[in-house]
């Protein structure tokens, strides 16, 4: 069945509670779907933990017997390895429940859980990403049946104590969340995230940028290196695809482009923030943890980069960088497709079409299982990339 649209999410401040309602279309029937949002933001790791399972406990008691035998799985259960990907949800199956399918009052339980794990800005990221599909759908060419189409999972029973995961994600999204009350963790790889088009108007007419913080923080870096750093850093004028695909098995490539040993400490705060885009999107005490982690091993990173050198969204192909390390593996790359997305006036390949993948070589799903080889095209990723293009010592352009 053709199911055309996307939920539309609502955020909530701490203490406040707010409603998004957006209509959809399921084989021409409309569909109207309400998310509310309540409480207020956790503060710290313990708080997410307790508030996040709090919610999944609600959304479950929304679903039949059916639903929860359907959404729950084994916490060491494989399938949370081979369920999410970059691809359309119709060429990688996804595990869970798929929020069409559920009615108004289970999906606004299950956006819920989003919205008791994350932060505003974790949730607005999400909203964001979510939305430009919604776009897509109603303003481009393309007839993708995986649109508007996202699924919830459960790995291990929720708990504020017993570790337990949370799955969620479509096409540009996938989102891997493991929650342990025990060691008061919170960890979000592997977790993707990605848009299209980066940048598109809402049905209010706002402009949004779901993912802007990434081009904002990565450029802010490159902009703090010397040109002797730039050239180290740079590998060519050629986009790269992501080597290490979303629901993909990898040998994280390291060595490559610049050390963070031999960055200035406010260069290393600076690549920091970048990070902070994957390993921020919950509560300030989870980030804060995640981030001393991958500082503590930041010498031994690398940083790799090519395609534009400014952040001029009108002109070139866009960009991909790498950030390998012990403890962190970020890669971005701009799309260079559009799969059928054209709409007129908006950027929806290079610039406009952005994947990214963030896991951690030494924890992903907090050690729980080992990543197996997802189904479908390429195995659940954007076609291999290989060593970042143009080769270590590229030379950047002056105004690429």
């Amino acid at each position: 069945m053709l199911v055309a649209g996307a939920l539309a999410l609502s955020g909530c401040s701490a203490g406040a509670s707010g409603t998004g309602t957006t209509t959809t279309a399921d084989g021409g029937t409309a569909i109207t779907t309400t998310t509310t949002t309540t409480g207020a933001t956790a503060a710290t790791t313990a708080e997410t933990i307790s508030g996040t399972a709090a919610a999944a406990e609600a959304f479950l008691a929304t679903l039949s017997d059916e639903q929860r035998e359907a959404v729950l799985y084994a916490y060491d259960d494989e399938t949370k390895t081979t369920s999410w990907s970059n691809f359309p949800v119709t060429f990688v199956e996804r595990a869970g429940l798929n929020l069409t399918d559920l009615t108004e009052e289970q999906q606004a339980a299950a956006m819920a859980v989003m919205d008791a794990l994350l932060s505003d800005e974790g949730y607005a990221t999400v909203a964001g990403i979510i939305g430009g599909d919604q776009f897509l759908l109603e303003n481009s060419s393309s007839t993708e049946d995986s649109l508007g189409q996202y699924y919830i999972a459960f790995f291990g029973d929720p708990s504020d104590t017993d570790a337990w995961e949370v799955q969620f994600g479509g096409h540009h999204l996938g989102i891997n969340a493991t929650l342990d009350g025990t060691a008061d963790s919170v960890t979000f790889a592997p977790t993707h995230l990605g848009s299209q088009p980066a940048v598109y108007t809402d049905a209010d007419g706002n402009e949004v940028q779901p993912l802007a913080g990434m081009y904002e923080t990565a450029f802010a870096f490159y902009d703090s290196l010397t040109e002797e750093q730039q050239a180290q850093l740079y590998q060519g004028e050629e986009v790269a695809d992501l080597v290490c695909a979303p629901g993909g098995t990898c040998d994280y490539p390291t060595g490559t482009g610049l050390s963070g040993a031999d960055l200035t400490d406010e260069q290393q705060d600076l690549l920091l923030d970048v990070i902070a885009n994957w390993v921020g999107l919950s509560d300030a005490e989870t980030t804060a943890t995640a981030l001393a982690a991958i500082e503590a091993t930041l010498d031994e990173t690398y940083v790799s980069w090519s395609g534009a050198t400014v952040y001029d969204m009108t002109s070139g192909d866009g960009i991909s960088f790498q950030i390998s390390g012990p403890d962190v593996y970020i890669e971005l790359s701009d799309q260079q497709g559009s799969a059928g997305a054209d709409v007129d006036g908006y950027t929806t390949a290079g610039w406009g079409h952005i994947h990214s993948i963030y896991r951690d070589p030494s924890a992903d799903y907090a050690g729980s299982v080992t990543q197996q080889e997802s189904s479908g095209i390429g195995g659940g990723g954007a076609p291999a990339g290989g060593a970042p293009a143009g080769g270590p010592g590229g030379t950047p352009p002056g105004d690429a």
